[in-house]
């Protein structure tokens, strides 16, 4: 089933530090072997609830063994540093839905749970 690495960044008043310039321009690499690609690349979003989070990074992978798999890969811990020593943020794994759900069954199985 189709995963997501989601990634909320935050900013830093100025220029990006050259590191996380550099981050950038190898992170691809990294993830392209496991058949990740981008969805959304360091948009603010248009924040229509809560406080403005960030920048929000959202990759696809196949399934959530590739995401793993990309973010332990020994490429990714290389670089991982150049951003998170000067960059704030957090990075969440999950596995997506289905084509077929439904959350009207999802909540008809919550009430019945009790």
């Amino acid at each position: 089933m189709t995963a997501y690495a989601i990634a909320v960044l935050g900013t830093t008043p100025g220029a990006p530090h050259p590191d996380v310039l550099t981050y950038i321009e190898r992170v691809q690499s990294t993830f392209t072997p496991y058949g990740g690609r981008f969805l959304v690349h360091g948009t603010k979003g248009e924040w229509l609830e809560g406080e403005p989070l960030g920048g929000i990074v959202m990759i696809e992978f196949p399934d959530l063994e590739a995401a793993h798999a990309w973010y332990a890969s020994p490429a990714y811990q290389q670089i991982l540093p150049l951003r998170t020593d000067h960059l704030p943020g957090s990075l969440v794994l999950l596995e997506g839905v289905p084509e077929s759900y439904d959350a009207a069954r999802t909540a008809a199985a919550m009430r019945a749970a009790g």
